[in-house]
């Protein structure tokens, strides 16, 4: 597919579009290069990129909230994972790798990896080593994964925040591993983050609250209700700025009343008769 006109930034194609630049070159005009008309050559997006694009304004608390709305099933990473560079925000198709002493299991992944992917590193949760270093984290970079996620820690801490790539952890811990056990046979088709299974079914949704996975065939139900949730939430807050209180908005007096007289009544029942969201 091609079009023609003025250069358009990948962002502007993504959004507007949902496709990806695969490549573009200059028009010829009278035999010359004008560069002002471009002829663009585009593929769609992966869903994960999409997702992407629209996880940059939402965040994992909506996303979550939003999997209890539509039921699907809470996933999460243990608490105490984070992100290594503050603000770092990611989401993409799940890459999994289990380690078992070697850095090969992660170069593995990579060779069949897609654009985008999030390589999630099931580590066990150990304390006594770290599985992931610097050129490790160069390497998904440069097979243009997205971040990558450990349960578990990495080291090289210096040189990982300078190359700022995202990478959520328990944190950073000098001693390499010493074991080298036996790999599984299944070690880069699927992976264990606390106590959840991921596969590349999985999409993955990283931020400065932690990460949570969700099928890949209930991403975009859980992304329209998140988005809901938040044009919900914002609201709210700009009530609030404007001196109209929660208590006001939600009228909770009346639910004070009503459960005064029905000790089943739930708040969250409540704020769904009345359209709050603050709790799903």
């Amino acid at each position: 597919m091609s079009v023609t006109g003025s250069q358009p930034t990948h962002g502007q194609l993504g959004r507007r579009f949902g496709f990806l630049i695969e490549k573009y070159r200059p028009l010829p005009v009278d035999g010359r290069a004008a560069p002002s008309l471009l002829c663009i050559t585009l593929k769609p997006l992966p869903f994960d990129a999409c997702a992407s694009e629209v996880f940059a304004q939402l965040s994992t608390p909506l996303i979550l909230d939003a999997c209890i709305r539509v039921g699907v099933s809470l996933r999460s990473a243990p608490p105490g994972i984070a992100a290594l560079v503050p603000g770092a925000k990611v989401a993409g198709r799940v890459l999994p790798a289990r380690h078992y002493g070697s850095v090969d299991v992660f170069l593995e992944a990579f060779e069949a990896s897609q654009h985008g992917d999030v390589l999630i590193v099931d580590n066990g949760g150990r304390d006594d080593e770290a599985c992931i270093g610097d050129l490790a984290v160069l390497e998904a970079a440069g097979a243009g994964l997205a971040g990558v996620v450990v349960w578990g820690l990495h080291r090289d801490g210096d040189e990982l925040r300078e190359i700022r790539f995202p990478l959520w952890s328990y944190g950073a811990y000098p001693v390499p591993p010493t074991r080298l056990d036996p790999p599984a046979s299944n070690a880069v088709s699927s992976a264990r983050i606390g106590s959840h299974w991921v596969t590349t079914t999985d999409v993955v949704f990283c931020d400065d609250d932690g990460v949570a996975f969700v099928g890949a065939d209930r991403v975009e139900e859980v992304l329209s209700t998140a988005r809901a949730i938040w044009e919900i939430e914002r609201r709210q807050a700009e009530k609030i700025s404007t001196g109209e209180s929660l208590r006001a908005q939600t009228r909770f007096a009346e639910y004070l009343a009503r459960r005064s007289a029905d000790s089943t009544y739930t708040f969250r029942a409540h704020l769904r008769a009345v359209r709050g969201a603050i709790e799903q």
